[in-house]
């Protein structure tokens, strides 16, 4: 471990075992000692943290919404995936076979795209979903007003980003006269609090990523498809963090020195 350490701190690129055995005094021993250890030097990973100002108020009013939402009230995660290519592989694609995985050309014809709105209910994990040409002020507010007919006179509280089209004049005047519903930001950089990221994920690896399409109109039909499949067998997302347990985390530490 301390050799693996000492070459990642030299910023050293190659991590093969063989590397580290041939300047190793125990070669046999390197792969022992980094599952022993848990050391994974092939594995990076990225971070941010936020600037908000508003920062612990957001955390904690985001996660006081999922840990104890309030009574008789939705809590609904909001959010669009735009530029969702529709991808034709070149060639069709090889299914799995006994000792073989998938396979899919390298190359690809786009045919557009389309962006997908979704409004993920945390305690069912039914979606609400609706895909459009373009992701402006228009068509979120015709989202938010589909949003607010699958929950009529209900309290809706919907977690979102801070994209400037969620802000705009004509969201807030119709929000005005829609009091049920109010809206919580995430803060700048936190898009991991809004749990309708976690769906995007799974629909992109089950639906969207390994699929070939002809067209815009195919790919809508598909992710169509999905998350009708998904609403039959869906789940409540649990959160499980307060925001005491995660603002220490999601915030710049100074030195003592600093």
């Amino acid at each position: 471990p301390r050799m693996t350490l000492r070459l990642a701190f030299l910023g050293t690129p190659d991590f093969a075992a063989a590397s580290l055995a041939a300047s190793s005094a125990v070669p046999t021993s390197v792969l022992t000692a980094w599952r022993a250890y848990g050391i994974k030097p092939w594995r990076s990973e990225t971070f941010r943290f936020s600037t908000d100002p508003e920062l612990v108020g957001k955390v904690t009013d985001i996660c006081g919404l999922y840990l104890a939402p309030p009574e008789n009230a939705i809590v609904l995660c909001v959010d669009e995936k735009s530029q969702i290519q529709a991808l034709n592989r070149t060639a069709p694609i090889l299914p799995l076979r006994p000792g073989l995985p998938e396979k899919a050309t390298h190359d690809y014809k786009r045919n557009g795209t389309t962006t997908l709105f979704a409004a993920l209910e945390v305690a069912t994990g039914a979606v609400t979903d609706q895909c459009y040409d373009r992701h402006g002020k228009a068509e979120f507010l015709d989202f938010l007003k589909k949003v607010a007919r699958a929950y009529p006179r209900r309290e809706l509280h919907v977690v979102l980003d801070n994209y400037h089209t969620h802000k705009h004049e004509d969201i807030k005047q119709w929000l005005a006269k829609h009091p049920r519903i109010t809206l919580h930001f995430t803060p700048t950089s936190g898009s991991w609090l809004n749990l309708v990221e976690v769906f995007f994920g799974i629909i992109t690896r089950q639906a969207i990523r390994r699929g070939s399409f002809d067209s815009v109109k195919q790919l809508v039909t598909a992710i169509s498809t999905f998350i009708d499949g998904w609403n039959e067998r869906c789940h409540p997302f649990i959160w499980t963090k307060t925001a005491e347990e995660i603002l220490p985390h999601a915030t710049r530490q100074t030195s003592s020195g600093a």
